[in-house]
């Protein structure tokens, strides 16, 4: 029975063409236009990095708020 299913799925997946866009993604990435790698992918890796440094950026600050907060003694009331 286990035989009979890996079969069934290495012979469907065979079945299926997928385009090979490798070499598309090649060119794209190794071309020389002075971009970081990481934002040759277009607008949505530019906001997927901003996005992220913009979380770093307010995580850092409200760790470090935080931090000098609880230093601080309580008043007496």
């Amino acid at each position: 029975a286990l035989r009979q299913i890996s079969q069934r799925t290495i012979s469907t997946a065979s079945r299926r063409q997928i385009e090979n866009r490798v070499p598309e993604h090649q060119k794209l990435f190794q071309e020389d236009n002075g971009l970081p790698v990481h934002l040759k992918g277009g607008v949505k890796d530019a906001l997927l990095y901003r996005t992220t440094m913009g979380l770093s950026v307010f995580g850092t600050i409200y760790a470090l708020y935080y931090l000098i907060v609880s230093s601080m003694p309580k008043k007496q009331a």
